[in-house]
């Protein structure tokens, strides 16, 4: 029989308590997909002298000192995504916020055709799967009309009479990933059914929802 070293014993103990040691170590680490009270930087896998892209980082802030605070900044150090750590909410980007409206109706997009007319149109990015849109509608006095909206040429919404509110949200697309970012087409229509007179609509509020 071949003779063993002495310390073998002590060897196999401490090799027996190193792989404890690293199977404790794997399966109590936080996953990666995880960031705790620090950051992530994502590089390019091509060349790993390449400049971080982004940084995500979450920290311990906001009242008390007790509150998740995320931070995201591009390759420039540029802060492209955060929230707000005082009151809670988004603080970058800052959103545009449609500015007061003209609210005399003589001053708004109209029409006196007897057939659907567009009568105002915008185009903006898709970054969100539905859209609200709210509008204010008026006619002329004694007149009669119809409003409606059309939105990728698809119309988006119900009809409505002249004078009245549109209020309505729905989806923009059926196929998100495919039409992320491309532009979205939105018109205004609208028509005189009395035999004569003049139609008016004022948008009040346009923004993209989640689903």
């Amino acid at each position: 029989m071949a003779l063993l070293p002495e310390d073998i014993i002590d060897r196999l103990i401490q090799m027996e308590r190193r792989i404890n040691a690293l199977s404790t170590a794997v399966n109590t680490r936080p996953p990666l997909t995880e960031i705790t009270n620090g950051s992530l930087a994502l590089k390019r896998q091509a060349k790993p002298e390449d400049p971080v892209a982004l940084v995500a980082q979450l920290a311990t802030s906001g009242p008390g000192g007790t509150k998740p605070v995320l931070r995201v900044n591009d390759a420039y150090g540029h802060e492209v995504l955060s929230d707000d750590i005082l009151t809670g909410g988004l603080a970058r980007p800052w959103l545009p916020m449609l500015p007061p409206q003209d609210m005399a109706s003589a001053n708004w997009p109209a029409t006196s055709a007897t057939a659907w007319t567009t009568i105002a149109q915008s185009q903006n990015p898709i970054w969100q799967p539905k859209m609200r849109l709210r509008m204010y509608t008026r006619v002329s006095t004694g007149a009669a009309g119809q409003i409606r909206v059309m939105v990728g040429g698809v119309q988006f919404g119900s009809t409505i009479a002249a004078g009245g509110v549109f209020d309505h949200t729905a989806a923009v697309t059926t196929d998100m990933q495919a039409d992320f970012g491309k532009d979205l087409n939105v018109e205004i229509h609208a028509l005189v059914t009395s035999a004569s007179g003049t139609v008016y609509a004022k948008p009040v509020l346009m923004h993209g929802r989640q689903t």
